[in-house]
């Protein structure tokens, strides 16, 4: 996997360090949002005195070029995911497991129009999460509403 990784950076005009490498690694294998902290650790067994500014760097930069995606929680904290979907989509973010779901769906035209129309503005890119609690969660009932 390592590989696609590569040619996926450098598709993007980013370099493929090893450390960027890694990162995408750890966020494809997992099936939940990671924070940086959680990243970090995973990385400590690669590379010894990776900093966690230079996570935070990286993330940026994966996030930027649209490779992985930024979960802006609730809580006010960052956290990243690795969305294997290319296509155009939004997700479902459940804040008690952490899993990312794919919503294919987007309602963004009547927005756009709306901006538009009554704003007098003009849109140019959208990105939507939605917060709440997946089925699992429900069944469980371990959830405090």
């Amino acid at each position: 996997m390592g590989n696609d990784f590569y040619n996926i950076l450098k598709t993007l005009k980013l370099k493929a360090t090893p450390k960027r490498i890694a990162i995408m690694e750890i966020l494809a294998d997992e099936p939940t949002y990671l924070s940086p902290d959680e990243i970090r650790s995973r990385l400590k067994g690669r590379f010894k005195n990776i900093g966690l500014p230079t996570v935070y760097r990286n993330l940026e930069e994966l996030a930027d070029s649209g490779i992985i995606i930024k979960i802006i929680h609730p809580d006010r904290k960052l956290y990243y995911f690795y969305c294997h979907n290319r296509e155009h989509h939004h997700h479902f973010v459940c804040v008690q497991c952490r899993k990312v779901e794919d919503i294919n769906f987007c309602g963004m035209e009547e927005i756009k129009n709306e901006v538009e129309k009554n704003l007098k503005a003009h849109m140019v890119s959208h990105m939507l999460q939605v917060y709440g609690f997946c089925k699992d969660c429900l069944k469980k009932q371990t959830i405090s509403l």
